[in-house]
């Protein structure tokens, strides 16, 4: 193996075809590893050469994001696949806006497929930067090089996305301005401290003009910003969320969140253990991928049904505690006084009532609607359904009990629904059964089909990737069928 330091270069060993490139730290704080794919101008092509957590594969697949194990993230890279106007990729990685400074042990790994490590970077000036370009692997007469940069920016992933082409309009100004590394190192276009060809970085004294191609980077700084100073917990569910939207193809989805919450009596033991407090930060960490507010709008149902206003990032943090201190847990469960305020919060004009007619708008509203007992009400429930039906408004129903379609932390198949007469059926009824969840999920008369349902024994039982990829089971499409019945902009 080599160790190298700040500004060296080294050839890889011919014959090398793919690496494995891994950041690595001991403590302190957590770190996102990302690759930019360059051009000769050191610049990116499109938003596919950008490869981090969110967007984990290029478009070829020859950059992959390997994934955060502990205190290590990793980027698995096919030299022999990359693209042959792609020159170099550069090693970056960004924080929540702690400084990388504050990370201890900070190294960067280059390894062969069979785990030899070829090369070692110990990076030990880094300081207030929020951002960082850790290495680059360049291409030089068909043989490829790694080059130790270990350069940054205060200005954190803005700063790193406009100086690498990406246009990013949200706040252009200080984003530009603020992109210049700390005065303790050599700016990106400065050359390397070594005999080696000046590296392919671009400047950074001032933002490039948006190019035809350049990509639009707003999200990705919108989150950066967002989740600065959030406790790691909550950056991760953001994450997670993120990586389950992009299975999907809906990483650059927008749409408004809402989540209903069941206030009845048999609730009482999952608020006191603080199972609904992690449901509810679960849920908002889906609600800052999809939304530019970051917020989820909170609505609760017992008897009645009520408007709580929104979780964000700055009041989530003993949320329930607080409903619970202003609103009592109610002795029934009727949850079409929940579902009328939601359709009457964000589609006005029809108050929440009966319509049978296309009712179009620009962003879907998604529901998380979570429940562990039967409605008092199946008549009003069906009718809202169906009703809403013609707006752009997807239902996630979430039981908590047992169901014949409970899922578990092993993703064991669904139990069998119950079948029989009277009998069968209250020994359902007895054993909480939501049949009635059930029914509404294929429930026929609707204009589409804007529902699904899953249960769980326990919310706590299941993981946030597996209650993510729940949440998207059916929406996509029900997203294809909104837009091809004009609910939705095509």
């Amino acid at each position: 193996m080599t160790t190298i330091s700040k500004g060296a270069n080294t050839s890889l060993p011919g014959g090398v075809g793919r690496v494995l490139v891994q950041l690595g730290w001991s403590g302190g704080i957590d770190l996102d590893a990302s690759a930019l794919l360059l051009t000769a101008s050191g610049k990116v092509r499109n938003d596919a050469d950008f490869v981090f957590y969110n967007q984990p594969r290029s478009a070829e697949g020859s950059v992959t994001h390997q994934g955060k194990v502990g205190t290590r993230d990793s980027l698995q890279i096919d030299l022999a696949a990359l693209p042959a106007e792609i020159e170099t990729v550069a090693i970056a990685a960004s924080t929540d806006g702690t400084a990388i400074g504050q990370a201890t042990g900070l190294h960067l790994l280059v390894s062969d497929p069979g785990g030899a490590e070829l090369v070692r970077f110990d990076i030990t000036d880094a300081s207030s930067e929020t951002a960082f370009v850790f290495g680059e692997l360049y291409r030089r007469q068909g043989a490829w090089k790694f080059r130790a940069v270990g350069q940054g920016w205060t200005s954190g992933l803005a700063g790193l996305a406009t100086d690498y082409g990406i246009s990013v309009d949200d706040e252009p100004a200080p984003a530009a301005a603020a992109a210049a590394p700390s005065p303790s190192m050599a700016p990106p276009s400065g050359a390397p401290m070594s005999s080696a060809p000046p590296p392919a970085g671009p400047p950074v004294t001032s933002a490039p003009p948006p190019s035809a191609g350049a990509i639009n980077m707003n999200k990705a700084v919108r989150l950066d910003k967002q989740l600065a100073g959030q406790p790691p917990q909550m950056v991760n569910l953001v994450k997670k969320a993120g990586i389950s939207l992009e299975k999907k193809g809906l990483s650059e989805h927008r749409a408004r969140v809402a989540l209903c919450l069941d206030i009845s009596g048999s609730m009482h033991q999952l608020y006191k253990s603080g199972k609904v407090q992690a449901l509810c930060e679960r849920v908002l960490g889906m609600a800052v991928q999809f939304d530019d507010d970051g917020a989820c709008d909170v609505f609760t149902f017992g008897t009645g049904g009520y408007d709580e206003g929104p979780l964000d990032l700055r009041n989530y943090q003993g949320w329930v505690q607080q409903l619970l201190g202003r609103r009592q847990l109610e002795g029934g469960t009727n949850y079409n006084h929940a579902m009328q305020a939601v359709r009457r919060h964000y589609f006005p004009d029809g108050g929440g009532g009966q319509r049978n007619s296309p009712r179009p708008d620009k962003l879907p509203v998604y529901v998380m609607f979570v429940t562990d007992g039967q409605t008092t009400d199946q008549h009003g429930t069906k009718q809202q359904v169906e009703w809403s039906s013609y707006e752009p408004l997807f239902w996630q129903f979430m039981a908590i009990g047992q169901s014949s379609r409970n899922v578990t932390a092993s993703g064991a198949p669904p139990m069998k629904k119950k079948k029989g007469g009277f009998g069968a059926r209250l020994a359902s009824m007895l054993t909480g059964d939501f049949q009635f969840l059930e029914e509404l999920d294929d429930m026929p008369g609707r204009y589409i089909d804007n529902a699904d349902f899953f249960s769980v024994a326990d919310p706590a039982d299941i993981g946030d990737d597996q209650l993510y990829d729940l949440m998207m089971n059916e929406y996509p499409g029900w997203l294809q069928q909104a837009r091809s019945k004009g609910l939705l902009p095509g």
